[in-house]
């Protein structure tokens, strides 16, 4: 737990310096006298006394408890150590409440029962382990109370050096997560985007007016050729408007029966994308997809058009089809990766992945309340990459860091807070 109090003023040029926000760090805890606290100089204050089972120990004269969070194959709970003179108290002898305080008004609070040398309480001590403690004790008709500071994964930073580091924040609430399945594929040519131009009669090449990469509209001249039966001249011209792809003849040769060009409409594209066995049953004609140029920034989204009818034989992969607009970009052969959304499902309570941390061995978010920000361990569930399900740690509308989280937590993590009971 952080019980240090070290607040630094912070210019921009300081920030921009230094990549991470060093505001001021969590409050430090602050603890009547007779539980072990001291302030020297009004700066730093002392560690809680230890007791022998690693608690802290609060005292009034000659009467103590020490408090422990016990979370060795359990969840979380208090156990309470009375002594009095140094000396072990029965623990059935001594009436005990205590009440946490947290950010945003909750409290949580403890009854407790005798269990062998110690005092448990009643409930799980959830996480953060982050809040304002006040103990009331009563023994031999003496009451004893004690209040003081636990924080950990806290601190405070203004919120003047919050905008400037770009630290944004959202309420956390409802999302349509989509269950994503990535593909790879390439851009070919439409079926019917291509054309094999060939003589009409055979006999010799005269003339090849056209190469690769002309543009050419349909009935345009693209060469002539001798009939040999009759020896008159003719045209062989483009059936389709759109750019020789290929060129497979030269003047002086015999047109005979094979192509002499390839016509294609370069910008009649689709995305062969390959959809492997385990995903073929969730994949179906109609859903959104959106393609992107492997490496690139192309992007764009579609549905899926069709699937070729037969898989290939080595990977058993079935080709999905999207047809790509004209103006998108894509020329044939550029290799392409995809994401389909399979499905959608509403969740009543998500937080944006880009706000995500990890703290301790938890993933966690940082909420906001004014100028404080503390951690929120999340238990999660389905995500899709820019949202993911929350299934406990944080509660409907409350504001969390969305954008530049990790300057809270490099700030945290500077402040030297600890999991510390």
């Amino acid at each position: 737990m952080n019980r240090s109090k070290h607040p630094i003023a912070l210019s921009l040029a300081a920030l921009v310096m230094a990549g991470i926000v060093t505001a001021c760090g969590a409050s430090s805890a602050t603890q009547t006298e007779a539980a072990g606290y001291s302030d020297e100089h009004g700066a730093e204050e002392s560690e809680p006394e230890k007791g022998p089972h690693g608690g802290r120990m609060l005292e009034d004269g000659a009467f103590a408890l020490e408090v422990t969070i016990f979370e060795t194959g359990v969840d979380p709970q208090y156990r309470i150590y009375p002594t009095m003179d140094g000396k072990p108290v029965d623990p059935s002898a001594v009436d005990l409440i205590v009440t946490l305080s947290r950010l945003g008004g909750k409290t949580d609070t403890f009854q407790f029962t005798p269990e062998a040398e110690y005092l448990k309480g009643d409930g799980v001590v959830t996480e953060p382990h982050s809040f304002d403690v006040a103990v009331r004790a009563s023994h031999a008709g003496k009451a004893h109370t004690w209040s003081y500071e636990s924080y950990e994964g806290r601190t405070t930073i203004t919120d003047a050096v919050a905008t400037e580091a770009g630290v944004t924040t959202e309420p956390a609430g409802p999302a349509l997560i989509r269950e994503r399945i990535e593909l790879s594929g390439t851009v070919q040519l439409t079926p019917s985007a291509t054309a094999d131009v060939r003589a009409v009669y055979p006999g010799r090449v005269l003339r090849v007016t056209k190469t690769v990469g002309d543009t050419v509209r349909k009935g345009d001249t693209l060469a002539e050729v001798e009939n040999s039966s009759s020896l008159q001249t003719y045209s062989v011209r483009a059936p389709i408007s759109g750019t020789v792809l290929e060129r497979r003849t030269n003047a002086g040769d015999v047109a005979a029966s094979e192509p002499l060009f390839v016509i294609g409409d370069i910008g009649a594209a689709q995305a062969e994308l390959h959809v492997f066995p385990k995903d073929a049953g969730r994949i179906k004609p109609g859903q959104s997809v959106s393609v992107q140029l492997a490496g690139g920034d192309l992007a764009v989204v579609g549905k899926i058009d069709s699937f070729l009818p037969l898989a290939e034989a080595g990977t058993q992969s079935l080709i999905a089809r999207v047809i790509l607009p004209r103006d998108a970009g894509f020329a044939p052969g550029m290799r392409v990766t995809a994401a389909v959304d399979a499905s959608e499902t509403q969740v009543p309570l998500a937080v944006r992945e880009s706000g995500l941390q990890r703290f301790r061995d938890f993933t966690v978010v940082f909420a906001k309340y004014s100028e404080t920000y503390e951690v929120r361990m999340l238990e999660l569930g389905r995500s899709d990459g820019e949202f993911v399900e929350v299934l406990g740690g944080i509660d409907p509308g409350e504001n969390y860091v969305v954008e530049n989280s990790f300057l809270i937590k490099a700030d945290i993590d500077k402040s030297g807070a600890s999991h510390d009971h």
